[in-house]
């Protein structure tokens, strides 16, 4: 199939080593900065994504780019009947999730989020576990290490009208999917955002501290305020005993499971080892005509549980 990516960032040169790897033919790529586009070879090269999308026969198009401009590109590829891999967060407000799975319903192409730490061994091992178990109660800790210079490395940061949030959309709304995903969607939430240490620098939150609650129970602890970036960590509670998982480990009760490690990671050690396996999964389902399982719906459950954390500020809101 013939691929395309829209943003040429940190995220979307992750896509687009993959798509190398797997010998995709990749024909065009669209950034608004030229020097990204220079450093590539062999693709077609846009500075407006409508444009390409119009000019080229494209099968898939990767969705790479800042927060706020998701859903619009979303929705223009489905409008045409173009297949689309999302990165995370689908996009930043209620009204444009409507407005997605409109258009995805519309459409004859299908719609893919990019939650790739489904795809973890160690997730895909906490999931089967207990999924014939009652888990009581669930943590999530996301503590990573963000600074001003990783804020000034783009404008669109640290804003709300452009990132949508800070800690809670950005790095732990993967952590937050895993926990819907494995435990069951919650009924209701109560949380706080706070900003701890980038007052200077940033209008969002820099730590978050989400309850969420009803007939599934998880905690979620995010900070961008830690020495460094830590092993994203799961905890799971039942009958007595703890399943804990990080990318790369998985104990029960303190005890190592023995479980397959993958091989290769691309990207930062922190986005997981998945993009590989979701991104072939997709082109898979698109090829064979079957519905991909991280479809509009399925990858807007963790957004609405984001926007639904900030909008609680210390009151319980029904989701």
């Amino acid at each position: 199939m013939k691929s395309a990516i829209i943003g040429l960032g940190v995220i979307g040169k992750v896509h687009y080593e993959v798509l190398k790897k797997q010998g995709e033919d990749l024909v065009a790529v669209c950034d608004i900065d030229t020097e990204k586009l220079g450093e590539l070879e062999g693709v077609k090269k846009y500075l407006d994504y409508r444009i390409m999308l119009d000019s080229e026969q494209i099968d898939v198009v990767h969705v790479c780019t800042p927060h706020y401009l998701h859903a619009e590109m979303v929705i223009y590829a489905l409008n045409k009947g173009i297949n689309v891999l999302c990165e995370k967060p689908l996009c930043i407000n209620s009204e444009d999730i409507d407005l997605i799975l409109k258009a995805e319903k519309e459409s004859k192409a299908q719609l893919g989020v990019c939650f790739q730490n489904r795809y973890n061994n160690t997730s895909q091992y906490a999931k089967n576990f207990l999924k014939d178990k009652k888990v009581d109660f669930a943590f999530g800790f996301v503590r990573w290490h963000r600074d001003k210079k990783y804020y000034d490395s783009a404008d669109w940061r640290g804003k709300w009208a452009t990132e949508g949030g800070g800690v809670l959309i950005n790095q732990a709304i993967h952590t937050l999917d895993l926990l819907q995903w494995i435990v069951g969607e919650p009924e209701k939430v109560i949380g706080g955002t706070f900003n701890r240490s980038l007052k200077d620098v940033i209008e969002v939150e820099d730590t978050a501290v989400i309850d969420f609650f009803g007939k599934h129970k998880f905690t979620l602890f995010a900070t961008n305020t830690s020495p460094k970036d830590m092993p994203i960590e799961l905890r799971f509670f039942y009958n007595n005993s703890v399943l804990a998982i990080t990318p790369e480990e998985v104990k029960i009760d303190g005890n190592l499971v023995d479980i397959d490690k993958d091989p290769e990671w691309f990207g930062k050690e922190s986005y997981g080892n998945g993009h590989e396996k979701i991104i072939r999964d997709f082109y898979g389902a698109v090829a064979n005509g079957e519905k991909f399982w991280i479809d509009g719906r399925e990858g807007a459950k963790a957004v609405k549980l984001v926007l639904s954390a900030y909008k609680s500020e210390g009151n319980v809101i029904e989701l």
